[in-house]
């Protein structure tokens, strides 16, 4: 037995797909624990047929659209009209477009993609420093995952079950609270280095957004129609991914459907499939584990050291920094959560309060050492060394774990929403 999970272990470090490692493991803690297989089978089709399930392949489409047609850089035009005026006025428009592009693309490599080389040269222009637009660029692709209608929020609530609605209210105010304090910074540094402020010019604001007004009014109407309660999960994924379909098909025109449409869609299934596999046998492995009781073995054994929530917190924060440096957003939902959340619930955590805590951390993990995804997406966009990047991004990081602290510490900041 503890052969064939080192021989696992192995494996994955090799780099077998992930899916194949975690199925493996589910058949040989199966086979350990004398339980029938036939449970991982159970568990993959009570998820595929969960309702919530068909909003990800909706909202994934959606954001493989929009990366594909003009919507990077009808959002960064308008941004910079609106706020390239002010000291570091560039720095908040890609703070502001990776962050919308983010929460509707679900990958942050894909926002380092489509907006990374687009900003790059711009930074660097206007008198930015070399370090300063790697480390905003590298950290700003996963600053959307806590807004409307982030994957990974979807992939939470599921796996949690917790409603995906108040994931969506109580990651608003924590993510803005990030982008403030990073808008801060970047002012700091933009009057520091005396960077190119652009004259404010209402009739340039007016034409951008006339140029992107169909792009800027999807969030607000994805917002209004789940918080206002006209329309469920479900249904704000079908109308967005029909709107987009609209928007730059016959809109704006950016989009050939002879052409680009076919493509898009094999693209689209790929991310899907992949995480789709991914999450079919990392639940039915988890079952196991929930079944051996693990989670109770857990709670025991940090029972015997931890007397407070205060202190729970404190090495849950620690425990899941080091989780999201070595596993993707997706895997450590899906294998952690179901872990934690007893846990949590014992020391008297809101599991949608826990949420909040666990993407955060896992959205710091995405700028970390050895898995962080940004580091090695950023390496090949921009051409720089992994350890380049990675001291390009240290500001970024402390200011990220500063708002974890808040976040993690006053509750309230993530659950405003309740009575």
């Amino acid at each position: 037995m503890i052969i064939a999970a080192i021989l696992l272990v192995v494996i994955a470090l090799l780099g077998a797909p992930l899916f194949t490692v975690i199925a493996a493991g589910g058949l040989l803690a199966s086979h350990s624990a004398d339980i029938s297989p036939d449970i991982l089978i159970i568990e993959m089709n009570r998820l595929a047929s969960s309702p919530n399930m068909i909003a990800i392949p909706l909202f994934t489409f959606a954001g493989v659209l929009m990366s594909s047609g003009g919507a990077p850089q009808r959002l960064v035009n308008f941004y910079r009209a609106a706020f390239g005026w002010m000291p570091g006025g560039l720095a908040i428009v890609a703070i502001g477009a990776c962050a919308f592009f983010t929460a509707y693309s679900g990958a942050s490599g894909v926002t380092i993609l489509a907006l990374g080389g687009l900003l790059y040269p711009i930074l660097r222009g206007e008198g930015y420093k070399e370090k300063f637009s790697l480390g905003l660029l590298t950290t700003s692709g996963s600053l959307g995952l806590l807004f409307p209608p982030s994957l990974a929020i979807l992939i939470y609530g599921i796996v949690a079950g917790v409603s995906i609605e108040h994931m969506f209210f109580a990651g608003l105010v924590p993510g803005t609270l990030l982008m403030i304090m990073l808008a801060i910074y970047s002012m700091f540094q933009g009057s520091k280095n005396h960077v190119i402020k652009h004259k404010f010019e209402l009739s340039t604001l007016l034409t951008t957004i006339k140029g992107s007004i169909w792009d800027l009014l999807l969030p607000v109407g994805v917002i209004t129609g789940i918080f206002g309660g006209f329309v469920s999960i479900m249904e704000a994924a079908a109308v967005t991914a029909a709107y987009v379909i609209i928007v730059e098909v016959y809109i704006y025109k950016e989009i050939d459907l002879q052409t680009q449409f076919f493509g898009l869609l094999v693209e689209t299934c790929v991310l899907f499939g992949s995480l789709l596999a991914i999450l079919l046998v990392a639940l039915g492995l988890t079952n196991l584990m929930i079944d051996a009781q693990l989670p109770m073995i857990l709670l025991n054994s940090i029972e015997e050291h931890i007397s407070s929530p205060l202190q729970f917190l404190l090495l849950l924060n620690f425990f899941l920094l080091l989780v999201g440096a070595m596993m993707d957003i997706f895997s450590a939902i899906i294998v952690v959560v179901p872990l934690i959340l007893p846990l949590a619930t014992r020391y008297g955590i809101d599991p949608v309060h826990l949420g909040i805590i666990f993407l955060a951390n896992l959205e710091i993990g995405y700028s970390t050492p050895p898995v962080g995804i940004n580091l090695f997406i950023a390496s090949q966009r921009f051409g720089k060394t992994i350890i380049t990047l990675f001291k390009s991004t240290l500001p970024y990081l402390l200011i990220m774990f500063i708002w974890l602290l808040m976040i993690t510490y006053i509750p309230e900041l993530s659950l405003w929403w309740k009575d």
